[in-house]
């Protein structure tokens, strides 16, 4: 059962994805023969797309195939409604597309239903082939274990402060009501994740100090400018909110302060995250991989609450990414210069 056939490209072309598809399917989706399985994904990803296809049809599993161009021009504003009927029907999903200006709430729609439905699901935003044959090829039954240690001590933590080689400065509080969430690639009815996986995270209580983003933006910033260690992004933050921020490139700056600025809580930190994905060693200026390097990330706006159990929410959501943390969970240093210490 496909949907939508897509053009059969030489084998050559996608050969290079095949074992970060297999670990993909296999290994973090667990996807069985009798699963039905929704791809959705966009002209752009279509050889990506290829190669999941191709793993879902190698275990025998029925497919329901969507092309985002098929149902109109982007932005997407609005998940069409074929796509989230399909949705009500599947046991796995999975997101493979570019994100353009705009289409965070048509995402948001999607994985309404994925939450509802308690769909395994795969969100690969912006997937490239880079990431095909670098995050996606981590060995994620390791990336858990560690994942998990950290996730143990994160769940008791009142404080965690993290530094940074470029200037970074942070200090974040915990209510222990809000909970920490692992997303290490093994993808469970409990918890939809980003492929490829590598970080736990929550909604803090409190954040103070100064991020230095010397890596990476979110959402459709990401694509505009890419790394930008060469000019970073100096935010200023008090009890969570973004007081101050400056950049040596103008366009940068006006991007980040329009962005955080769009709603009540665009500018007001919702998750405070801890990447663990060890194959991960460079940032490459996107944020579906950078954002798991081993370090600390944040992000202005949504904090998934509906994971977390926070009690508020936001139609935006903008990670920035650093290089070169240590961490200290209370009184414990777990990182130092961007490698884990336990």
């Amino acid at each position: 059962m496909e949907v939508r056939s897509l053009p059969l490209a030489p084998a050559e072309s996608t050969a290079e994805f095949a074992p970060g598809a297999r670990n993909a399917i296999r290994t973090c989706l667990r996807v069985q023969s009798n699963e039905l399985v929704s791809l959705i994904t966009d002209q752009e990803t279509e050889p990506i797309a290829l190669s999941l296809a191709e793993e879902v049809r190698a275990i025998g599993a029925p497919m329901e195939l969507f092309v985002l161009e098929d149902f109109g021009p982007r932005p997407t504003t609005a998940m069409p409604a074929r796509i989230l009927d399909a949705l009500e029907r599947a046991n796995v999903s999975i997101f493979a597309a570019q994100a353009h200006p705009g289409e965070l709430p048509s995402r948001a729609e999607m994985c309404r239903v994925v939450e509802r439905r308690r769909i395994r699901h795969a969100h690969m935003v912006s997937i490239t082939p880079r990431i095909m044959v670098e995050g996606m090829r981590a060995d994620f039954e390791r990336v858990d274990e560690l994942s998990a240690r950290v996730l143990a001590r994160a769940q008791v933590a009142r404080r965690i402060r993290a530094t940074s080689r470029a200037g970074s400065d942070l200090v974040a509080e915990f209510d222990p009501g809000i909970r920490w969430v692992k997303t290490s690639g093994i993808i469970s009815a409990d918890n939809w994740a980003n492929l490829p996986g590598g970080e736990v995270f929550t909604t803090p209580a409190r954040v103070d100090g100064t991020y230095v983003v010397d890596g990476v933006l979110g959402d459709h910033l990401g694509h505009r400018y890419g790394d930008i260690g060469a000019t970073p992004l100096r935010v200023t933050i008090e009890d969570s909110r973004v007081v101050n921020a400056d950049c040596g490139r103008d366009d940068i700056l006006a991007d980040f302060l329009s962005y955080t600025s769009r709603h009540e809580h665009s500018n007001r930190v919702g998750e405070f995250a801890i990447g663990t994905n060890i194959a991960v060693s460079s940032i490459i200026g996107n944020m579906l991989q950078d954002e798991k390097i081993p370090g600390v990330h944040i992000a202005f706006g949504h904090g998934y609450p509906e994971q977390t159990g926070a009690d508020w929410s936001c139609p935006t959501h903008l990670d920035i990414v650093g290089r070169s943390f240590d961490i200290w969970i209370d009184d414990e240093q777990v990182m130092a210069g961007g490698s884990f210490l336990i």
